[in-house]
């Protein structure tokens, strides 16, 4: 190959071969140019020309370096080398590819290494075309040019096309033995009568091929050549078809090394989650979750954690759990789509400037907006239309199952939204619901709360694609209502126990009936039902007024007629259906059931005490069965969320969920608890409610709101305390105790103090008090939501009931101003701030002997 003197103009730029510069116009500034090649030395020959050439005119030339093959630029002077790791996944690659572009600014010149190489690393085809759509616009914008190599029979048309329509020049090589011809197949903004013809190379010219006949045999020689060259498949698909084989085949040999392989890019990243899928995923497990994927990518960490469970269940136990665990039904949404529907819509320069440390939380809003309003790729679209076809008209739940979720210490317990669809209408009313559904979910994970977590627990920098799991929901319907009979969270130890006789170790469980809503949230208003699994009989109340008073009043269920999740009072549930189970969940109230009559309304009055449940059948025993084996396979306490499908007997099976490792506070030595403490030292003592195991703190701050006074407040006031409260802890440096009025967290101001629990999570202790003013309770809320956030956070919790005789509570003893006569309440008055810097505040906890005390050393 030989070179003149090569084109140059302000706005063009020569390829450094004068004859391929004819046959293209040149190049312009702004060019990427796509190589496809069948042999990678016909790219190299081409990439010296021009490194020459730029390298005359003084450009900055890097060249990107990241594939396995040879190196395509051993030496040069003119040109940097820049190597990128590509196995740390499409994210972390594409972000330090485009922040080295932004670094290097307008005009710099650049060579890649093959495309085709980044399948090796990614392992689906359309992830390299979603790489370039990224970062072409982006070279283009700032006037660089760019040269890539592809190996076209290693893609799929459809990525093809897409590099095809997002580049500005895509040549063709074509090598007949020595005979070599190139083939511009775009050229953007240039055209001339032979542009488009295959040229033959000759003493560095390239001559155009005008005779039909010349054409129509070289692409019968190209076209003989490619029959005896076996069209390759992308990874993905080659590794999925060979796993296929080998099961078919019964290659041991290969089984274990192709499931292994496929763990790597459709299961998980994480060690600890890895060891157990390599235990419990075979390789046939492995090709029914391919079966009912969309998209490709992993599945991401929700629905890996429901598929190992409710393997170990099936392993471990089959005696069992053949006949009392529900087959699933889930389909899910592989991380890749994520990425693919940012990269459609153009949201990939947003996620870059999300990324960075100024605008983490500022860029989120704009993030999410164009997240809810963005479209899907037609081949997204297509598959979930299949989905639902398979679904019929079940109501089905969209669920988050991001890449880090539900992992080995971040659950991401409620941090990412779930969504219930009722699934009726025309299927276009469905598909719409559905496309509207996948938005929300990939829009919260830029909400506020879940940029914190992730911040707060160092993770803010780490890949965290969004993968989805869509279940079908498991229930029945009644009418216009549809329903579980009834659901829960089982955690495997109960770090709440309120009763020195029970066993941690047994776990323990929150059931609800109907949806499973209530029993992960603070229910506002209602209580979820509470059972120590070694002593479920034995309740937290005084007495069974006080157990019906804090039972289930209302329930979570999906309105047909509504076409939504809607919340309903069980006595309105009751009227309205006939074959609920009731009487397998619920007891009569007797003494409500006559007052009813009495007035004219229909009884019986329920109660969902669940005792039927727990004395007439297997259902304590089985879940106990469940959270052991869970645990022992696991090595590690596990989280649980179920629903029951109850028979006429009222025998459970179990549809299994969600599973993650629960998040466990360290098990620490014995603490010293004083025995006698005069009164006026005492701030507060109880017996029993209170969770973080072994406590021993040294309280240097306490912020308290004062129910007499927060009761007085509006409900925009109400507002204020909580951004006060925020503040105050924001900037708090030394170990600090929250305590108020209900309950922390709500979002009803009229409960308790409405903060975020981003705003309260850098407390020591959290404290919640029933406060007689307002009517302000506690919510004792284990296994929900905010239960985790407290024990993944390492907060001590307390809930004080004072006027029960095994709490006492001294707020008095902070000697707190009292407001001035004639002082209007306000946020400000509401708020104490007590700094001890010349007292000490000594927090103890004995989780055997149920114990804490809150007390002044001096």
């Amino acid at each position: 190959m030989t070179s003149k003197e090569p084109l140059q103009s302000s706005d063009r730029v020569s390829t450094g071969l004068p004859g391929l510069d004819e046959v293209l116009d040149g190049l312009r500034i702004g060019d990427n140019v796509v190589w496809r090649v069948s042999d990678l030395n016909d790219y190299r020959r081409f990439v010296f020309p021009f490194l020459d050439a730029a390298a005359e005119t003084g450009r900055q030339i890097i060249y990107l370096r990241f594939g396995q093959h040879p190196p395509i630029i051993e030496q040069h002077p003119a040109v940097r080398t820049i190597e990128i790791d590509a196995l740390g996944g499409f994210e972390s690659f594409t972000s330090r590819v485009w922040h080295l572009i932004e670094q290097h600014g307008r005009g710099a010149f650049y060579v890649c290494d093959s495309l085709s190489e980044l399948l090796n690393a990614w392992a689906t085809d359309a992830m390299v075309g979603n790489f370039f759509r990224v970062v072409c616009p982006l070279l283009f914008e700032l006037d660089t040019v760019a040269w890539f190599a592809l190996h076209p029979d290693r893609h799929s048309r459809m990525t093809l096309d897409r590099i095809r329509e997002t580049t500005q020049v895509m040549i063709d090589i074509h090598r007949h033995g020595e005979n070599v011809q190139i083939h511009p197949i775009k050229a953007w903004l240039r055209q001339s009568p032979t542009m488009f013809l295959p040229h033959r190379e000759q003493d560095g010219q390239f001559q155009p091929i005008t005779d039909s006949s010349d054409a129509t045999r070289l692409q019968a020689s190209l076209e003989l050549e490619h029959l005896h060259r076996q069209p390759l498949l992308d990874y993905w698909d080659r590794l999925f078809q060979e796993a296929s084989r080998a099961l078919s085949e019964q290659d041991a040999d290969c089984i274990a090394d192709l499931q292994e392989q496929v763990l790597q890019v459709l299961i998980s990243r994480e060690p600890q989650i890895l060891a157990l899928a390599r235990r419990y995923l075979s390789l046939e497990d492995l090709l029914g979750i391919r079966s009912r994927l969309v998209g490709s990518g992993y599945i991401g960490g929700k629905a890996t954690g429901m598929l190992i469970a409710r393997n170990i269940l099936l392993k471990e136990a089959p005696e069992l759990w053949q006949q009392n665990l529900e087959p699933h039904d889930s389909c899910y949404l592989g991380t890749d789509a994520y990425y693919a529907f940012l990269v459609h819509n153009g949201l990939w320069p947003a996620i870059m400037r999300q990324r960075s440390k100024a605008g983490y939380l500022t860029e989120a809003p704009a993030l999410r907006d164009g997240i809810q309003e963005g479209r899907f790729p037609d081949e997204i679209r297509s598959e979930l239309e299949r989905l639902l076809d398979h679904y019929g008209q079940y109501p089905i739940l969209v669920r988050s199952s991001s890449l880090q979720e539900d992992g080995f210490g971040n659950a991401f317990a409620g941090k990412y939204d779930s969504v219930f669809l009722v699934n009726q209408g025309a299927p276009e009313q469905r598909l719409e619901a559905l496309e509207d559904a996948i938005r929300q979910v990939y829009a919260s994970s830029m909400s506020e709360d879940a940029l914190r977590y992730r911040q707060q627990r160092g993770l803010d920098q780490r890949e965290e694609p969004m993968a989805l799991l869509i279940q079908r929901v498991n229930g029945r319907f009644h009418g216009r209502y549809y329903l579980p009979d009834a659901a829960g969270v089982g955690v495997s130890r109960n770090t709440f126990a309120w009763d020195s006789t029970m066993d941690p170790k047994a776990g323990m469980v929150r059931l609800v009936m109907g949806l499973g809503t209530r029993a992960v949230d603070r229910i506002e208003g209602d209580h979820a039902c509470v059972m120590a699994l070694d002593h479920p009989n034995r309740q937290p109340f005084r007495n069974q007024d006080e157990s019906y008073r804090y039972s289930q009043h209302l329930v979570d269920l999906l309105d047909l007629q509504q076409g939504a999740l809607e919340t309903r009072p069980l006595s309105e549930v009751l009227e309205n259906t006939t074959d609920l189970p009731v009487e397998h969940l619920a007891e009569v109230d007797r003494a409500a059931t006559t007052r009813a009559e009495q007035i004219g309304l229909k009884g019986p009055v329920w109660r969902l005490t669940f005792r039927p449940l727990v004395q007439k059948g297997a259902f304590i025993s089985r879940l106990s069965d469940l959270l052991q084996t869970l645990e022992a396979a696991y090595r590690h306490p596990v989280d649980v969320e179920f629903t029951l499908h109850l028979d006429e007997q009222g025998d459970p099976a179990f549809n299994l969920v969600q599973c993650r490792p629960l998040a466990t506070v360290g098990e620490a030595g014995p603490v010293p608890i004083p025995d006698r403490v005069p009164e006026e030292r005492i701030l507060f003592r109880t017996e029993g409610h209170f969770m973080g195991g072994n406590i021993n703190l040294a309280i240097q701050r306490v912020i308290r709101v004062d129910a007499a006074i927060y009761a007085t407040l509006s409900t925009t006031q109400r507002y204020e305390v909580a951004r006060l409260v925020g503040e105050h802890v924001r900037s708090s440096k030394t170990p600090t105790m929250l305590i108020g009025p209900g309950r922390w967290g709500t979002t009803s101001p009229e409960l308790g103090v409405p903060v975020r629990f981003s705003d309260i999570a850098g407390v020591a202790a959290l404290v919640e008090v029933s406060e007689k003013a307002g009517h302000m309770v506690p919510d004792l809320s284990y296994g929900s939501h905010f239960f985790q956030d407290l024990v993944e956070t390492g907060i001590a919790y307390a809930a004080l009931f004072p006027e029960n005789s095994h709490c006492q509570y001294h707020p008095e003893h902070l000697d707190s101003p009292s407001l001035p006569a004639g002082q209007p309440p306000s946020p400000d008055a509401a708020l104490r701030i007590h700094d001890l810097d010349h007292r000490q505040l000594q927090l103890r906890g004995d989780i055997v002997r149920q114990t804490l005390i809150c007390f002044f050393t001096d």
